[in-house]
């Protein structure tokens, strides 16, 4: 798992690719025929003979050098109120919003996350101890997964270099492939196992302070005009959204995340980096997210840390963590879902099967 200073949220440059401008533009059509809020889209959609909200969510690039957030929820059409923030993946500096709120452009609450767990921690030693083995196993599962990756990910490349196309060599490499993928999907589960574990044995939502914080963090949210989510910690803040219930508390709530919020907030958190400064660079399963951005798979600064220009990597990537897109998510990256449906990206692309970068398909 990352260090406590790794963190995904460096707000890197402004993406090096640009954008398509094949029409896939994050709200890109005329303001004449965009309905709803000026300048926005339409919130709400008509079903069941009545009208209701559009559950809208966003994932944006890093946002430190290309600062969107602020603009993206004017052409959401989120209401002017004061906007909810989440920075526990910040951990320390949680709160220190004062660029983010300039950003903003308005008036804004930060949850605390970070801290209220830590007040618990404190107050109840026996739930911190079994918080705390729990995260002891999964470190200990994420090493042992390491070693077998490491061995699947070799015997994929040793294939690859094989001279021969024939039929037998096509046959080994698939094989080899499904081996990669399975380990994935059974680390996963292991993971969904030990978190199970926890939750039948440390019960947190018996804690009243836990009740407590859950309740008052219920009233901040349904006060706000939308939540977003910052980065930092990965773990840590995905912790901290599942200790809190934020998966229902968010569930019909605007949200925009970005870098290890957006990671947070898709099916699987994917940590990747083909040259970091330890370790052997390759892609692991890190744990389930809470799969507000389904089907896809969040990859911040993309340009900075994947090597796009080498179509082996990108082929590999893409067929190991296939059907889901693997998105990249540089500065200026947009992209939008609508009741739980990608909709709409600008300067984002999606890798391919074929080792080739691609505009992203909606859902």
């Amino acid at each position: 798992m990352p260090a406590k200073t790794d963190t995904c949220c460096d707000f890197g440059s402004k993406c090096r690719y640009g954008c398509p401008g094949d029409g896939s533009r994050l709200l890109g059509a005329p303001e004449a025929q965009r309905p709803g809020k000026p300048g926005g889209v339409d919130t709400a959609l008509y079903r069941g003979g009545q009208l209701r909200p559009m559950i809208l969510r966003a994932m944006l690039g890093p946002q430190r050098s290309v600062p969107s957030v602020g603009p993206v929820l004017d052409r959401l059409g989120v209401a002017d109120g004061h906007i909810c923030t989440i920075t526990a993946g910040w951990q320390d500096r949680e709160g220190e919003i004062d660029e983010l709120q300039g950003h903003l452009a308005r008036q804004t609450k930060d949850l605390g996350l970070y801290r209220r767990a830590e007040d618990i921690f404190a107050s109840h030693p026996e739930f911190r101890q079994a918080y705390h083995q729990r995260q002891k196993t999964l470190k200990e599962l994420q090493r042992l997964y390491r070693r077998r990756l490491n061995h699947a990910i070799a015997a994929f490349a040793e294939l690859m270099r094989e001279p021969e196309e024939d039929i037998l060599i096509q046959n080994e490499r698939r094989a080899a492939l499904r081996a990669l993928r399975t380990l994935d999907r059974q680390h996963l589960r292991r993971i969904e196992h030990i978190h199970a574990a926890f939750e039948q044995s440390a019960q947190p939502w018996l804690l009243e302070d836990i009740r407590s914080h859950q309740r008052e963090i219920e009233t901040i949210i349904g006060t706000s005009a939308a939540v977003v989510i910052a980065g930092g910690h990965v773990e840590i803040l995905l912790n901290r959204l599942r200790l809190f219930g934020l998966q229902s508390i968010l569930a019909d709530r605007p949200v925009i995340a970005w870098s290890a919020g957006a990671m947070a907030l898709s099916d699987r958190v994917v940590l990747f980096h083909d040259h970091p400064p330890q370790g052997a660079g390759i892609a692991e399963i890190a744990d389930r997210g809470l799969s507000f951005f389904p089907g896809v798979v969040p990859l911040p600064h993309a340009g900075q840390r994947l090597r796009l220009h080498d179509s082996e990597r990108v082929s590999l990537f893409a067929r190991r963590f296939g059907p889901a897109q693997c998105l990249t998510l540089d500065g200026g990256a947009e992209v939008l879902w609508t009741d739980g449906s990608l909709a709409e990206t600008s300067s984002c692309f999606r890798l391919t099967r074929s080792g080739a970068l691609r505009p992203v398909r909606s859902t």
